[in-house]
């Protein structure tokens, strides 16, 4: 058994994201991991990518979060659930003026330790570059799949 309270969890700082892991896979045979997200305002996310073996969800608890899937952009606000299968490109930003938090569930827990090697690549001076962030996605069955949340493709969805 395990629980994590309010003030518990291994803290993340990525750029305008803090990451509070609440399951990093060691308690459920590494068949879940869990993070709740607090994106800053106007905070840009990442580049669209796409995951080979894992499935990722997002639960959005205050705020409002943009999803991009593709060429679909999806406002998620307050008590949206996002499911994204694993090879669907996707990204998400908070493109408000007000901070939004969001629970993140890893099926299998395969990319809590991007987080972690992302941060251990900033804290030893590694720029954030496209090309970095690729080469640590790669390591957990993740590459890059062109475009931003920031960008305007057709509006699909809401």
């Amino acid at each position: 058994m395990s629980v994590v309270g309010p003030g518990d969890g291994e803290t993340i700082v990525l750029g305008s994201t803090r990451l509070r892991v609440l399951e990093d896979g060691s308690n459920t045979g590494h068949r879940l991991g869990l993070a709740e997200s607090v994106l800053a305002p106007h905070t840009p996310g990442p580049p669209q990518h796409r995951h080979a073996q894992h499935d990722e969800g997002f639960y959005v608890i205050s705020g409002a979060v943009r999803f991009t899937v593709g060429d679909e952009v999806h406002d998620a606000t307050a008590g949206t659930l996002v499911m994204v299968p694993p090879g669907a490109p996707h990204t998400f930003a908070n493109v408000t003026g007000e901070p939004a938090v969001m629970l993140s569930t890893f099926t299998p827990d395969l990319y809590v330790q991007y987080f972690r090697d992302l941060r251990d690549m900033i804290a030893g001076g590694g720029a954030v570059t496209p090309e970095a962030t690729a080469l640590v996605m790669s390591r957990y069955a993740t590459e890059p799949a062109g475009g931003t949340a920031g960008e305007q493709p057709p509006r699909v969805g809401s």
